[in-house]
């Protein structure tokens, strides 16, 4: 079974880029050929990564599904994957969306259809890849390839301010990733020999475990810590590296959002847990209190612009600042609690979020505008989509019974029993956050749904059809299945998480005990792991 989740794993990158080759060869005056080929492709995608689910061993912390192959050897490069707990569900979440997202896509986008759908499907291959790489080269290859067609998908497929809102997320995204590259490549040329048999293989190696056994001194690995974060406090986004994702959101086509919302945005905070707590802990824990702060400006901000924003997928947008914020927020109380509610804020974001992106889009597709207040009155000519939309706008917000409560509850929780100084200001704050996501996405709702219906051009608007209950059925199924039995999602991820955070604390002492008063500079005591 290891050996064919092995062989699964790999084929969850390379069957979308063997889906591009077909659609090379496919004319493209044949679109609903191509359509239907890429929904093939994402659904296969999807089956073949259920297995991984199932054969996955809860008892075991360390990477599973493990291959490694050459790939530039003389480099200490290889082609090595695998998949724990920090990864399994966010490789899920995007072998779920991808063809729910080309379905979203089927009559909204109206040109260049090929060239759409193979922007699809290397974002896929890219999206997994960045989720399963233990090599670092290989992970900032797959980190950089997914910038190229979600530029494309924003560019060409977005609407009046497209080429704007590429070209922010353009800049913005590859300037946090030199940093990073350039961290990379030092802390690559720190790393020791690759030695097999007797034989020398490279100098060096891009190893994941290889950077992680470094030891580095701390002034140097501040510089590091804070290249790697930059990267990924773009990505999340954080307060204030969060501009271009507003813009990136209101002008993608639903697709793009989709993608954005569920998955791009999961990046960042798996950056932090993966590489940033693992690679520098001394560093992490010292700039503990610099990240939360951000993420509670992030909460708040997000949450106060999104109450008074006109266009409601810019409303969203904002939102999704507010509860990735909730995100960092829990990462970074360094609990077992507050790290499991980071992973089912990322997953119930991913499905709530996602599905209101799509219901505004469908809006979209039958009025053409985004304003809330051209709307109103909807639940007497569409009640099945007021119903969905009722039930994802309590699931965004945290209704109890629904995916988004048990994340926000568990963050709360962690972040109130952390051993931080102002702990639990920090979760007071949070819960304002909470309060202010109640406000603006029930405002939005009744603005919508309620009411009468003032503008004519609202009465004639058709429910949803086949394909739209197609859609948003799975989407509600998972709202409440996560709600309800979040164990399915939790027991996934508690081995490894434990064993990270034990092996954090492990560093943090170390660090006091070999170096006191000095390479912690002065704040080692912050904070103990619960």
């Amino acid at each position: 079974m290891e050996t064919y989740s092995a062989i699964v794993l790999s084929l969850l990158i390379f069957v979308p880029l063997a889906g591009v080759v077909m659609l090379a060869f496919i004319p493209r005056s044949q679109e609903n050929t191509i359509k239907t080929v890429t929904l093939g492709v994402a659904s296969l995608v999807f089956i073949l990564s259920v297995p991984m689910y199932f054969a996955y061993d809860i008892s075991n912390p360390d990477m599973q599904f493990a291959y490694i192959a050459n790939w530039i050897p003389n480099w200490g490069a290889y082609y090595s994957i695998g998949v724990d707990g920090l990864s399994l569900l966010l490789i899920l979440l995007t072998t779920f969306i991808m063809p729910l997202a080309v379905i979203a896509s089927w009559k909204s986008v109206h040109f260049h259809v090929k060239g759409f759908m193979i922007s699809l499907l290397l974002l896929d291959a890219g999206m997994v890849g960045v989720f399963c790489a233990r090599d670092m080269l290989l992970f900032y290859v797959f980190w950089e390839a997914m910038l190229v067609p979600m530029y494309l998908i924003i560019g060409i497929w977005g609407h009046e301010q497209r080429i704007r809102a590429a070209v922010t997320f353009f800049i913005y995204t590859m300037a946090g990733s030199l940093f990073m590259l350039v961290a990379i490549i030092y802390m690559y040329f720190q790393t020791a020999a690759v030695v097999v048999d007797g034989t020398l293989i490279s100098n060096h190696s891009f190893a994941i475990q290889s950077f992680m056994a470094l030891q580095l001194p701390y002034d140097t690995q501040v510089y590091l810590f804070w290249a790697f974060a930059l990267a990924f406090m773009v990505k999340v986004p954080m307060f204030p590296f969060h501009t271009w994702l507003p813009l990136a959101h209101v002008e993608a086509p639903t697709a793009g959002s989709v993608d954005l919302a569920a998955i791009l945005l999961k990046m960042g905070p798996y950056g932090f847990m993966r590489f940033c707590i693992s690679f520098f802990p001394a560093v992490s824990e010292q700039y503990t209190p610099v990240i939360i702060v951000l993420a509670l400006v992030g909460i708040i901000y997000g949450a106060l612009v999104a109450m008074v924003q006109p266009d409601a997928k810019k409303l969203i947008a904002y939102s999704s600042v507010s509860h990735l914020g909730f995100v960092m927020l829990g990462i970074y109380s360094m609990n077992i609690q507050s790290w499991q509610g980071a992973m089912l804020i990322m997953v119930g974001h991913g499905i709530s979020t996602s599905a209101l992106f799509l219901m505004v889009g469908l809006l979209y597709d039958r009025r053409h505008t985004r304003l809330i207040e051209e709307f109103g009155g909807l639940w007497k000519v569409m009640p099945v989509f007021s119903v969905i939309f009722m039930v994802v706008c309590l699931s965004s917000l945290g209704l109890p019974g629904t995916n988004g409560f048990v994340g926000e509850f568990l963050v709360l929780i962690g972040s109130f029993n952390s051993s931080l100084d102002h702990a639990r200001l920090y979760a007071t704050i949070a819960m304002l956050g909470v309060i202010l996501g109640a406000v603006y996405l029930l405002w939005m709702y009744q603005r919508i749904a309620f009411g009468e219906i003032k503008n004519e051009k609202n009465k004639s608007l058709k429910d949803l059809s086949l394909r739209e209950y197609a859609l948003l059925i799975p989407f509600v199924l998972l709202i409440f299945w996560f709600g309800v039995y979040p164990k399915t999602l939790t027991d996934k991820t508690e081995a490894t998480m434990q064993k990270n955070l034990k092996s954090y604390k492990t560093a943090i002492e170390n660090a006091k005990t070999t170096s006191p008063g000095n390479e912690m500079k002065k704040n080692v005591n912050n904070l103990q792991v619960k």
